[in-house]
């Protein structure tokens, strides 16, 4: 056994191993069709090694050269409908099958020109080039937010491209690739070649199991911190979410503050209207967060009846402004299932991050200040002044 035929072995082994490692991620989150194609793709590259090292058995190669040439372009084609998928851009399914097509046909074609002969090089590994370039403009017309996997693997489709487009002049540099198809793995550019599919191709596969991975994860974690009845964090996620909005604030230079509200006689609505009627009014008091909110602003629901919102970028006087607004609103909503003229009211307690304060200080002084609006006697805003809280919150109700 030659060299590249022992690499064309180790390129079929982690073909499928990492044709598993995609079917394990499809398994375990059903809903990702990404992995799921990308698990086939992976598939075609196994028969696609296993046709290659079977090519010196047949006496004419010309169909066995044909139809590995063109499993491999499917897989890169069946990869890039993964990666499709992944990024939310609808699969160029019709132009990528016609141009398989297109591209075997001609494959086939030029067989009858000389073996060496920079034309035929050419039609093998141009399609090839192609559809790496095809993933990059997949990645790249996607309107997600891109990270630095996402950016690194441009990066290496754009030089994995670069490479096949190559390929036919390392051929001419390397002293061709065999004077037929049975030679081919014996020559130093099969060599070379394979180790070169070998290097781009696991780190692209690695790239796109890490970013898939990294997705999974990042629902795992969000599923974990959200609030199935609010659509808001739950506190954990409230406290982590809203301590990094906090960090980015002060490392900033800029003021940040801390809203709690709390919806007022919400017992007295479960025992009145029954509980389905109190869930209505969490969701129409989330609703109305979700809506009131900027992008930049974090919002939780943390007990029971009781709702967090941290304002980056907001001084006390205007989160003082947000509260008031947000309790004049929502104290004019409508809520399903109450009585018409039945409306809900909530108070809350506002605090703007003083220097070297912790996360935990604002959040206490935030709640003392909820605590003095209740005991004024609800639907009322309280604003904490400073660390000595419980000695100096204001009252603003908007009812002079």
């Amino acid at each position: 056994m030659g060299s590249a035929d022992f690499i064309l072995v180790i390129n079929l082994f982690v073909a499928g191993l990492l044709a598993a490692a995609f079917m394990t991620i499809a398994i375990h989150d059903v809903g990702r069709v990404s992995a799921r194609w990308m698990a086939f793709a992976y598939g075609l590259g196994m028969a696609y090694f296993a046709m290659e090292f079977s090519i010196p058995a047949f006496a004419d190669a010309r169909l066995p050269v044909v139809v590995a040439f063109a499993v491999f372009l499917g897989a890169t084609i069946a990869f890039n409908g993964g990666l499709a998928r992944k990024y939310s851009v609808a699969p160029p399914w019709v132009p990528m099958l016609l141009f398989l097509a297109v591209a075997s046909v001609a494959v086939y074609l030029v067989q009858d020109l000389p073996r060496q002969s920079l034309t035929r090089m050419m039609a093998y590994q141009l399609p090839y080039a192609a559809m790496q370039f095809t993933a990059l403009g997949i990645v790249l017309s996607s309107r997600q937010r891109l990270g630095r996997l996402d950016h690194i693997l441009m990066l290496v489709l754009a030089a994995s491209a670069a490479q096949f487009a190559s390929k036919p002049f390392i051929a001419g540099a390397l002293g061709g690739w065999g004077a037929n198809p049975q030679s081919y793995v014996q020559t130093i550019y099969a060599l070379v070649s394979q180790s070169l599919g070998t290097v781009f191709g696991l780190a692209v596969a690695l790239l796109a199991l890490a970013i898939l991975v990294r997705d999974v994860l990042a629902e795992a974690t969000s599923k974990s911190e959200t609030d199935t009845l609010s659509r808001l964090f739950n506190r954990r996620g409230f406290e982590r979410h809203a301590a990094f909005a906090m960090r980015d604030a002060v490392r900033q230079g800029v003021p940040v503050a801390l809203l709690i509200a709390d919806l007022d006689y919400f017992k007295s609505v479960n025992d009145s209207y029954g509980h389905a009627c109190g869930d209505r009014v969490i969701e129409t008091f989330a609703g109305f967060l979700r809506e009131a909110a900027a992008e930049h602003h974090v919002a939780g629901r943390i007990g029971g009846e009781e709702f967090a919102i941290i304002l980056p970028g907001t001084n006390l006087a205007a989160a003082r402004l947000f509260a008031e607004g947000a309790r004049s609103a929502f104290s004019a909503l409508p809520i399903d299932g109450l009585p018409v003229d039945h409306r809900c009211s909530a108070s809350f307690g506002v605090a703007e991050l003083a220097a070297d304060e912790s996360f935990s200080d604002l959040l206490r002084r935030a709640d003392d200040a909820l605590y003095a609006a209740k005991n004024a006697g609800r639907d009322c805003v309280r604003v904490s002044t400073g660390r000595g809280l419980r000695q100096g919150p204001m009252l603003f109700n908007g009812k002079g």
